[in-house]
Protein backbone atom coordinates (compact mmCIF):
# COMPACT_ATOMS: atom_id res chain seq x y z
CA UNK A 1 0.00 0.00 0.00
CA UNK A 2 1.71 3.30 -1.06
CA UNK A 3 2.18 5.65 1.90
CA UNK A 4 2.74 9.35 2.47
CA UNK A 5 5.67 10.66 4.54
CA UNK A 6 3.16 11.42 7.32
CA UNK A 7 1.71 7.88 7.22
CA UNK A 8 5.16 6.28 7.39
CA UNK A 9 6.25 8.25 10.45
CA UNK A 10 2.88 8.04 12.20
CA UNK A 11 2.39 4.28 11.63
CA UNK A 12 5.92 3.55 12.92
CA UNK A 13 4.98 5.14 16.26
CA UNK A 14 1.56 3.60 16.92
CA UNK A 15 1.72 1.62 20.18
CA UNK A 16 -1.95 0.63 20.32
CA UNK A 17 -5.13 1.50 18.48
CA UNK A 18 -8.89 1.20 18.74
CA UNK A 19 -10.42 0.21 15.41
CA UNK A 20 -11.74 3.37 13.71
CA UNK A 21 -10.91 5.26 16.91
CA UNK A 22 -8.05 7.01 18.68
CA UNK A 23 -4.51 5.67 18.66
CA UNK A 24 -1.72 5.63 21.23
CA UNK A 25 1.29 7.34 19.65
CA UNK A 26 4.81 7.03 21.05
CA UNK A 27 6.68 10.34 21.38
CA UNK A 28 10.42 10.39 20.67
CA UNK A 29 11.21 13.88 21.96
CA UNK A 30 9.34 16.09 24.39
CA UNK A 31 10.44 19.74 24.40
CA UNK A 32 9.45 21.97 27.32
CA UNK A 33 9.80 25.61 28.39
CA UNK A 34 8.88 27.70 31.42
CA UNK A 35 5.31 28.66 30.46
CA UNK A 36 3.34 25.45 29.79
CA UNK A 37 5.24 22.96 32.00
CA UNK A 38 4.68 24.02 35.67
CA UNK A 39 1.01 22.91 35.81
CA UNK A 40 1.89 19.54 34.24
CA UNK A 41 4.68 18.93 36.77
CA UNK A 42 2.22 19.85 39.56
CA UNK A 43 -0.31 17.34 38.28
CA UNK A 44 2.26 14.55 38.34
CA UNK A 45 3.34 15.46 41.90
CA UNK A 46 -0.25 15.52 43.15
CA UNK A 47 -0.89 12.09 41.65
CA UNK A 48 2.54 10.77 42.75
CA UNK A 49 3.46 9.77 39.19
CA UNK A 50 7.14 9.92 38.21
CA UNK A 51 8.40 11.33 34.89
CA UNK A 52 8.63 8.16 32.79
CA UNK A 53 11.55 8.97 30.44
CA UNK A 54 13.42 12.14 31.51
CA UNK A 55 16.18 11.46 28.96
CA UNK A 56 13.63 12.00 26.13
CA UNK A 57 12.91 15.54 27.39
CA UNK A 58 14.79 18.75 26.56
CA UNK A 59 14.03 22.00 28.39
CA UNK A 60 14.90 25.63 27.68
CA UNK A 61 13.95 29.08 28.97
CA UNK A 62 12.62 31.30 26.18
CA UNK A 63 9.13 32.89 26.34
CA UNK A 64 9.50 35.04 29.45
CA UNK A 65 13.19 35.76 29.25
CA UNK A 66 14.51 39.32 29.01
CA UNK A 67 16.66 40.06 25.95
CA UNK A 68 18.86 42.61 27.74
CA UNK A 69 21.26 42.03 30.68
CA UNK A 70 20.63 38.31 30.93
CA UNK A 71 23.55 38.06 33.39
CA UNK A 72 21.51 40.05 35.95
CA UNK A 73 18.60 38.73 38.06
CA UNK A 74 15.31 38.81 36.09
CA UNK A 75 13.35 41.93 37.12
CA UNK A 76 9.81 40.78 36.31
CA UNK A 77 8.46 38.78 39.26
CA UNK A 78 6.24 36.37 37.26
CA UNK A 79 9.02 35.64 34.78
CA UNK A 80 11.52 35.13 37.60
CA UNK A 81 9.14 32.69 39.34
CA UNK A 82 8.48 30.69 36.17
CA UNK A 83 12.18 30.41 35.32
CA UNK A 84 12.99 29.35 38.91
CA UNK A 85 10.20 26.75 38.84
CA UNK A 86 11.50 25.32 35.53
CA UNK A 87 14.99 24.96 37.03
CA UNK A 88 13.61 23.26 40.16
CA UNK A 89 11.36 20.87 38.20
CA UNK A 90 14.13 19.86 35.80
CA UNK A 91 16.62 19.28 38.61
CA UNK A 92 14.10 17.23 40.59
CA UNK A 93 13.25 15.06 37.57
CA UNK A 94 16.75 14.74 35.99
CA UNK A 95 15.74 16.65 32.85
CA UNK A 96 18.34 18.41 30.68
CA UNK A 97 17.78 22.17 30.91
CA UNK A 98 19.44 24.94 28.90
CA UNK A 99 18.69 27.86 31.17
CA UNK A 100 19.38 31.55 30.68
CA UNK A 101 23.06 32.15 29.99
CA UNK A 102 23.82 28.57 28.92
CA UNK A 103 25.80 28.39 25.64
CA UNK A 104 22.92 26.42 24.04
CA UNK A 105 20.01 28.43 25.45
CA UNK A 106 17.49 29.89 23.03
CA UNK A 107 14.01 29.60 21.58
CA UNK A 108 12.96 25.96 21.85
CA UNK A 109 12.27 25.64 18.09
CA UNK A 110 15.62 27.16 17.17
CA UNK A 111 18.08 25.59 19.60
CA UNK A 112 16.90 21.95 19.42
CA UNK A 113 17.38 21.64 15.62
CA UNK A 114 20.79 23.35 16.04
CA UNK A 115 21.80 20.71 18.59
CA UNK A 116 20.74 17.80 16.38
CA UNK A 117 17.99 16.87 18.86
CA UNK A 118 15.50 17.19 15.97
CA UNK A 119 15.89 14.37 13.43
CA UNK A 120 13.90 12.91 10.51
CA UNK A 121 11.29 10.27 11.25
CA UNK A 122 10.73 11.39 14.84
CA UNK A 123 7.60 12.32 16.72
CA UNK A 124 8.18 15.58 18.61
CA UNK A 125 5.81 17.51 20.89
CA UNK A 126 5.96 20.67 22.96
CA UNK A 127 3.46 22.80 24.85
CA UNK A 128 3.76 25.41 22.11
CA UNK A 129 1.78 25.69 18.87
CA UNK A 130 4.83 26.38 16.66
CA UNK A 131 6.33 22.96 17.35
CA UNK A 132 5.38 22.29 13.72
CA UNK A 133 8.74 23.98 12.89
CA UNK A 134 10.51 20.62 13.38
CA UNK A 135 8.44 19.08 10.57
CA UNK A 136 11.01 20.65 8.23
CA UNK A 137 13.16 17.60 8.99
CA UNK A 138 10.51 15.07 8.00
CA UNK A 139 9.35 14.67 11.60
CA UNK A 140 5.79 14.64 12.93
CA UNK A 141 5.91 17.64 15.27
CA UNK A 142 2.98 19.44 16.86
CA UNK A 143 1.93 21.56 19.82
CA UNK A 144 0.08 20.08 22.80
CA UNK A 145 -1.93 21.43 25.74
CA UNK A 146 -0.88 21.32 29.39
CA UNK A 147 -2.88 18.15 30.20
CA UNK A 148 -1.15 16.43 27.26
CA UNK A 149 2.23 17.63 28.53
CA UNK A 150 1.43 15.73 31.74
CA UNK A 151 0.37 12.70 29.66
CA UNK A 152 3.74 12.61 27.89
CA UNK A 153 5.62 13.13 31.17
CA UNK A 154 3.82 10.10 32.63
CA UNK A 155 3.83 7.72 29.66
CA UNK A 156 5.93 9.11 26.77
CA UNK A 157 2.76 8.56 24.71
CA UNK A 158 -0.35 10.45 23.61
CA UNK A 159 -3.89 9.30 22.84
CA UNK A 160 -4.75 10.88 19.48
CA UNK A 161 -7.05 10.71 16.50
CA UNK A 162 -4.98 10.48 13.31
CA UNK A 163 -5.29 13.69 11.23
CA UNK A 164 -6.09 13.65 7.51
CA UNK A 165 -3.38 14.34 4.92
CA UNK A 166 -2.92 17.47 2.83
CA UNK A 167 -0.25 18.32 0.25
CA UNK A 168 0.73 21.78 -0.95
CA UNK A 169 2.96 21.70 -4.04
CA UNK A 170 4.88 24.72 -5.30
CA UNK A 171 6.97 24.36 -8.45
CA UNK A 172 9.01 26.87 -10.45
CA UNK A 173 11.68 29.45 -9.70
CA UNK A 174 11.14 32.13 -7.06
CA UNK A 175 11.69 35.76 -8.09
CA UNK A 176 14.51 37.85 -6.68
CA UNK A 177 13.65 39.11 -3.18
CA UNK A 178 11.07 36.37 -2.49
CA UNK A 179 12.00 34.53 0.72
CA UNK A 180 10.49 31.43 2.39
CA UNK A 181 8.41 33.77 4.63
CA UNK A 182 6.80 35.24 1.49
CA UNK A 183 6.05 31.73 0.19
CA UNK A 184 4.17 30.68 3.33
CA UNK A 185 2.37 34.06 3.68
CA UNK A 186 1.27 33.72 0.04
CA UNK A 187 -0.03 30.16 0.60
CA UNK A 188 -1.98 31.22 3.72
CA UNK A 189 -3.38 34.31 1.95
CA UNK A 190 -4.60 32.08 -0.90
CA UNK A 191 -5.97 29.18 1.18
CA UNK A 192 -7.14 31.00 4.33
CA UNK A 193 -6.56 30.30 8.01
CA UNK A 194 -8.90 27.26 8.15
CA UNK A 195 -7.73 25.34 5.06
CA UNK A 196 -5.52 23.04 7.11
CA UNK A 197 -7.96 22.30 9.95
CA UNK A 198 -7.94 18.56 10.68
CA UNK A 199 -4.93 17.96 8.41
CA UNK A 200 -1.21 17.38 8.58
CA UNK A 201 0.33 19.20 5.63
CA UNK A 202 3.22 18.04 3.45
CA UNK A 203 5.00 20.68 1.37
CA UNK A 204 6.28 19.33 -1.95
CA UNK A 205 7.78 20.60 -5.20
CA UNK A 206 11.09 22.04 -6.26
CA UNK A 207 10.61 25.32 -4.37
CA UNK A 208 10.88 23.45 -1.05
CA UNK A 209 13.47 21.00 -2.36
CA UNK A 210 15.72 23.97 -3.22
CA UNK A 211 15.27 25.65 0.17
CA UNK A 212 17.80 25.61 3.00
CA UNK A 213 16.82 23.96 6.29
CA UNK A 214 16.33 27.45 7.77
CA UNK A 215 13.83 28.25 5.01
CA UNK A 216 12.02 24.94 5.45
CA UNK A 217 11.70 25.60 9.19
CA UNK A 218 10.07 28.98 8.44
CA UNK A 219 7.55 27.24 6.16
CA UNK A 220 6.63 24.46 8.60
CA UNK A 221 6.55 26.91 11.53
CA UNK A 222 3.61 28.78 9.98
CA UNK A 223 1.57 25.68 9.02
CA UNK A 224 -0.38 26.39 12.20
CA UNK A 225 -1.47 29.74 10.78
CA UNK A 226 -3.49 27.99 8.08
CA UNK A 227 -5.10 25.78 10.72
CA UNK A 228 -3.03 22.62 10.11
CA UNK A 229 -1.99 20.33 12.97
CA UNK A 230 1.53 20.47 11.59
CA UNK A 231 3.65 20.67 8.46
CA UNK A 232 6.30 18.37 6.99
CA UNK A 233 8.94 18.39 4.27
CA UNK A 234 10.54 15.14 3.10
CA UNK A 235 14.11 14.63 4.31
CA UNK A 236 16.83 14.73 1.63
CA UNK A 237 20.56 15.42 1.31
CA UNK A 238 20.05 19.00 2.54
CA UNK A 239 18.50 17.57 5.73
CA UNK A 240 21.22 14.95 6.25
CA UNK A 241 24.00 17.54 5.76
CA UNK A 242 22.36 19.86 8.29
CA UNK A 243 21.99 17.17 10.97
CA UNK A 244 25.44 15.60 10.50
CA UNK A 245 28.02 16.45 13.14
CA UNK A 246 25.65 18.28 15.49
CA UNK A 247 25.94 17.78 19.25
CA UNK A 248 23.25 15.11 19.67
CA UNK A 249 23.17 13.72 16.12
CA UNK A 250 24.20 10.08 15.69
CA UNK A 251 27.87 9.66 14.79
CA UNK A 252 29.83 7.46 12.36
CA UNK A 253 28.20 4.15 11.43
CA UNK A 254 25.09 4.97 13.49
CA UNK A 255 24.57 8.11 11.40
CA UNK A 256 24.91 6.17 8.12
CA UNK A 257 22.33 3.61 9.33
CA UNK A 258 19.96 6.43 10.26
CA UNK A 259 20.40 8.06 6.83
CA UNK A 260 19.59 4.73 5.15
CA UNK A 261 16.30 4.68 7.11
CA UNK A 262 15.59 8.40 6.54
CA UNK A 263 15.88 7.83 2.79
CA UNK A 264 12.87 5.47 2.96
CA UNK A 265 10.60 8.17 4.45
CA UNK A 266 9.61 10.38 1.46
CA UNK A 267 6.08 9.91 0.12
CA UNK A 268 5.64 7.00 -2.30
CA UNK A 269 4.82 8.08 -5.85
CA UNK A 270 1.42 6.36 -5.91
CA UNK A 271 0.36 7.65 -2.44
CA UNK A 272 -2.77 9.77 -2.29
CA UNK A 273 -3.74 12.72 -0.09
CA UNK A 274 -7.14 13.73 1.29
CA UNK A 275 -6.62 17.23 -0.12
CA UNK A 276 -4.17 18.80 -2.59
CA UNK A 277 -3.28 22.36 -3.62
CA UNK A 278 -0.80 23.54 -6.26
CA UNK A 279 0.88 26.90 -6.82
CA UNK A 280 3.31 28.37 -9.32
CA UNK A 281 6.44 29.98 -7.82
CA UNK A 282 6.41 32.77 -10.39
CA UNK A 283 3.10 34.08 -8.96
CA UNK A 284 4.68 34.72 -5.55
CA UNK A 285 6.06 38.15 -4.65
CA UNK A 286 7.25 39.82 -1.41
CA UNK A 287 4.30 39.82 1.00
CA UNK A 288 2.92 41.90 3.89
CA UNK A 289 -0.13 41.42 6.09
CA UNK A 290 -2.67 44.22 6.60
CA UNK A 291 -5.11 42.66 9.09
CA UNK A 292 -5.32 40.74 12.34
CA UNK A 293 -4.82 37.17 11.13
CA UNK A 294 -1.97 35.79 9.00
CA UNK A 295 -4.37 35.03 6.12
CA UNK A 296 -4.92 38.76 5.59
CA UNK A 297 -1.87 39.15 3.39
CA UNK A 298 -1.17 40.89 0.07
CA UNK A 299 1.81 41.31 -2.25
CA UNK A 300 3.60 44.47 -1.12
CA UNK A 301 2.66 46.05 -4.50
CA UNK A 302 -1.07 45.28 -4.07
CA UNK A 303 -3.81 47.27 -2.37
CA UNK A 304 -5.93 46.11 0.56
CA UNK A 305 -8.95 44.28 -0.91
CA UNK A 306 -12.45 45.73 -0.82
CA UNK A 307 -14.51 43.10 1.02
CA UNK A 308 -17.96 43.46 2.54
CA UNK A 309 -17.50 41.49 5.74
CA UNK A 310 -17.99 42.47 9.40
CA UNK A 311 -14.88 40.76 10.79
CA UNK A 312 -12.81 42.12 7.90
CA UNK A 313 -14.00 45.64 8.65
CA UNK A 314 -13.36 45.18 12.39
CA UNK A 315 -9.83 44.08 11.57
CA UNK A 316 -9.17 47.11 9.34
CA UNK A 317 -10.54 49.41 12.04
CA UNK A 318 -8.11 47.94 14.58
CA UNK A 319 -5.22 48.38 12.14
CA UNK A 320 -6.45 51.87 11.12
CA UNK A 321 -6.29 50.90 7.44
CA UNK A 322 -8.85 51.48 4.71
CA UNK A 323 -10.18 49.27 1.91
CA UNK A 324 -8.28 49.78 -1.32
CA UNK A 325 -5.31 51.39 0.47
CA UNK A 326 -1.69 50.65 -0.50
CA UNK A 327 0.77 50.00 2.35
CA UNK A 328 3.70 51.40 0.38
CA UNK A 329 5.03 54.57 2.08
CA UNK A 330 3.13 53.74 5.29
CA UNK A 331 5.30 55.22 8.11
CA UNK A 332 6.53 52.57 10.57
CA UNK A 333 8.21 53.24 13.94
CA UNK A 334 9.02 49.68 15.08
CA UNK A 335 10.74 46.76 13.35
CA UNK A 336 11.35 43.33 14.89
CA UNK A 337 13.54 40.64 13.32
CA UNK A 338 13.36 37.51 15.46
CA UNK A 339 10.97 34.77 16.74
CA UNK A 340 10.94 31.01 16.07
CA UNK A 341 9.91 31.87 12.50
CA UNK A 342 12.82 34.07 11.45
CA UNK A 343 15.66 34.29 13.99
CA UNK A 344 18.17 31.90 12.45
CA UNK A 345 21.55 32.89 11.06
CA UNK A 346 20.26 32.92 7.47
CA UNK A 347 17.64 35.54 8.41
CA UNK A 348 20.30 37.85 9.87
CA UNK A 349 22.57 37.34 6.86
CA UNK A 350 19.72 38.49 4.58
CA UNK A 351 19.09 41.53 6.79
CA UNK A 352 22.80 42.42 7.09
CA UNK A 353 23.30 42.08 3.33
CA UNK A 354 20.61 44.73 2.76
CA UNK A 355 21.56 46.99 5.68
CA UNK A 356 25.33 47.08 4.99
CA UNK A 357 26.48 50.64 4.28
CA UNK A 358 23.03 52.10 5.09
CA UNK A 359 21.59 53.80 8.17
CA UNK A 360 18.43 53.08 10.13
CA UNK A 361 15.78 55.80 9.84
CA UNK A 362 15.66 58.10 12.89
CA UNK A 363 11.98 57.39 13.58
CA UNK A 364 12.49 53.60 13.82
CA UNK A 365 13.23 51.44 16.85
CA UNK A 366 14.70 48.25 15.34
CA UNK A 367 15.21 45.15 17.49
CA UNK A 368 17.24 42.24 16.16
CA UNK A 369 16.83 39.21 18.42
CA UNK A 370 18.76 35.98 17.66
CA UNK A 371 16.92 32.72 18.26
CA UNK A 372 19.73 31.17 20.30
CA UNK A 373 23.12 31.72 21.90
CA UNK A 374 24.65 29.88 18.95
CA UNK A 375 23.04 32.28 16.45
CA UNK A 376 24.21 35.20 18.63
CA UNK A 377 27.79 33.87 18.41
CA UNK A 378 27.51 33.37 14.63
CA UNK A 379 26.28 36.96 14.18
CA UNK A 380 29.41 38.18 15.95
CA UNK A 381 31.84 35.74 14.29
CA UNK A 382 30.59 36.58 10.78
CA UNK A 383 30.94 40.32 11.31
CA UNK A 384 27.18 40.94 11.10
CA UNK A 385 27.04 42.55 14.54
CA UNK A 386 29.33 45.37 13.40
CA UNK A 387 27.09 46.00 10.36
CA UNK A 388 23.96 46.18 12.54
CA UNK A 389 25.52 48.43 15.21
CA UNK A 390 27.02 50.81 12.64
CA UNK A 391 23.61 51.13 10.99
CA UNK A 392 21.94 51.99 14.32
CA UNK A 393 20.09 48.70 14.94
CA UNK A 394 19.75 47.24 18.44
CA UNK A 395 21.07 43.68 18.69
CA UNK A 396 19.57 41.94 21.71
CA UNK A 397 20.10 38.59 23.48
CA UNK A 398 18.20 35.39 22.56
CA UNK A 399 14.56 34.83 23.44
CA UNK A 400 11.00 34.93 22.09
CA UNK A 401 11.14 38.72 22.59
CA UNK A 402 8.60 40.87 20.71
CA UNK A 403 6.83 37.93 19.07
CA UNK A 404 4.37 37.91 21.96
CA UNK A 405 3.67 40.31 24.82
CA UNK A 406 4.93 37.91 27.51
CA UNK A 407 8.20 39.70 28.28
CA UNK A 408 9.62 43.24 28.36
CA UNK A 409 9.83 43.66 24.56
CA UNK A 410 6.40 45.11 23.84
CA UNK A 411 5.24 47.37 21.01
CA UNK A 412 3.45 50.52 22.32
CA UNK A 413 -0.29 50.98 21.86
CA UNK A 414 -1.31 52.31 18.43
CA UNK A 415 2.14 51.77 16.90
CA UNK A 416 2.83 49.67 13.80
CA UNK A 417 5.53 47.01 13.90
CA UNK A 418 6.84 45.28 10.78
CA UNK A 419 7.63 41.91 12.31
CA UNK A 420 9.18 38.65 11.11
CA UNK A 421 7.13 36.71 13.67
CA UNK A 422 4.14 34.47 12.88
CA UNK A 423 1.03 36.10 14.32
CA UNK A 424 -0.60 39.50 13.87
CA UNK A 425 -3.56 39.02 16.24
CA UNK A 426 -4.93 42.00 18.16
CA UNK A 427 -2.57 42.79 21.03
CA UNK A 428 -0.16 39.99 20.11
CA UNK A 429 2.90 42.26 20.46
CA UNK A 430 1.44 44.46 23.19
CA UNK A 431 -1.95 45.90 24.05
CA UNK A 432 -3.25 47.94 21.13
CA UNK A 433 -0.14 47.30 19.02
CA UNK A 434 -0.52 46.74 15.26
CA UNK A 435 1.53 43.99 13.63
CA UNK A 436 2.46 43.72 9.95
CA UNK A 437 4.04 40.34 9.19
CA UNK A 438 6.83 40.29 6.60
CA UNK A 439 10.14 38.71 5.64
CA UNK A 440 13.50 39.74 7.17
CA UNK A 441 14.27 41.54 3.90
CA UNK A 442 11.14 43.72 4.00
CA UNK A 443 11.68 44.29 7.75
CA UNK A 444 15.27 45.44 7.14
CA UNK A 445 14.22 47.75 4.29
CA UNK A 446 11.42 49.23 6.43
CA UNK A 447 13.88 50.00 9.23
CA UNK A 448 16.22 51.76 6.81
CA UNK A 449 13.48 53.76 5.04
CA UNK A 450 11.23 54.42 8.05
CA UNK A 451 8.28 53.23 5.98
CA UNK A 452 7.12 50.23 3.95
CA UNK A 453 8.70 50.22 0.49
CA UNK A 454 8.39 48.19 -2.69
CA UNK A 455 11.44 46.00 -2.09
CA UNK A 456 11.44 44.75 -5.69
CA UNK A 457 12.54 48.24 -6.83
CA UNK A 458 15.49 48.26 -4.40
CA UNK A 459 17.13 45.00 -5.42
CA UNK A 460 19.80 44.55 -8.08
Amino acid sequence: MPKTLFDKVWDAHVVDAIENGPQVLYIDKHLIHEVTSPQAFNELEQRKIPVFRPNQIVATADHNTPTLNQHLPVKDELSRKQLKKLSENCKKNNITLYELGNQYNGIVHVMTPELGVTQPGMTIVCGDSHTSTHGAFGAIAFGIGTSQVAQVFASQCLLLTKPKSLRVTVNGKLKNGVLPKDVILYIIAKLGTNAGTGYFCEYAGDVFENMSMEGRMTICNMSIEMGARGGMIAPDQTTFDYVKGREFAPKGEKFEKKVAYWKTLPTDKAATFDQEYRFDATDIEPMVTYGTNPGMGIKVTENIPNLDDTSFEKSLKYMNFKKGESLIDKPINFVFIGSCTNSRIEDFRVAANYIKGKQKADNVTAWLVPGSKQVETQIEDEGLKAIFIEAGFELRQPGCSACLAMNDDKIPQGEYCVSTSNRNFEGRQGQGSRTILASPLIAAATAVEGKIVDITKRLN
